[in-house]
């Protein structure tokens, strides 16, 4: 699947509904539980705003080849890693609740994940980066618009930098392209051609 046809299939695939912040955690647990047998919806919590989302072929297209790529990365470079996905990070002191797209402990297992990545097909963006501050987690990456962006966390703030910090020697143009051809196959060969000349 070409990057153009992704984005032919895009604006079909994934919508959004965001309730105003005055709901209460009790209220958004609720909503949570009479949405737990909804494939393909995710539910986020924000300081009283909820947000409701439908997954798409072309977000879970991107999701999985991100992952893909990212496993062989650490794979090929020997980097102890636990993959976690979309596992809902959830802390009711400081009013959120969500599931990144991709996440993973690098080394150890901690409170939470190193690196969480997020794929924005039609909106949102880093507006979501105010959740992942909550909690503190080290590296969010975005891909949107056929673009990676890396954000790393600096005290209290995430700053976009051009490399990423957990994964220095990574070439993130290299991924980018991977992620866009149309064969998996020859993704993960070029892939893996790159990863091994920079290594």
């Amino acid at each position: 699947m070409t990057a153009k046809v992704l984005e032919e299939i895009v604006t079909l695939a994934e919508q959004r509904l965001v309730l105003p912040g005055y709901y209460t955690w009790e209220q958004f647990e609720a909503l949570e539980s009479l949405m737990a047998d909804s494939s393909g919806l995710r539910i986020t919590y924000l300081d009283g705003w909820i947000e409701f989302m439908t997954l798409g072929e072309a977000h879970e297209t991107i999701s999985c080849i991100l992952n893909f790529l990212l496993q062989l990365y650490f794979c090929e470079m020997g980097i102890e890693y636990i993959p976690v996905g979309s596992a809902t990070r959830r802390d009711r002191a400081r009013d959120v609740s969500f599931e990144p797209d991709e996440s993973y402990y690098i080394g150890s297992i901690k409170e939470h994940p190193d690196l969480a990545v997020e794929v924005t097909i039609t909106s949102g963006s880093t507006i979501k980066l105010a959740k992942y501050l909550r909690l503190r987690i080290p590296e969010v990456w975005f891909w949107e618009n056929n673009r990676l962006s890396v954000y790393g966390l600096r005290e209290d703030n995430y700053e976009q930098i051009s490399r990423s910090d957990l994964l220095p020697e990574l070439d993130l143009e290299l991924l980018v392209r991977c992620v866009l051809m149309p064969s998996r196959i020859e993704a993960r060969t070029e892939f893996l051609n790159g990863v091994r000349e920079v290594g």
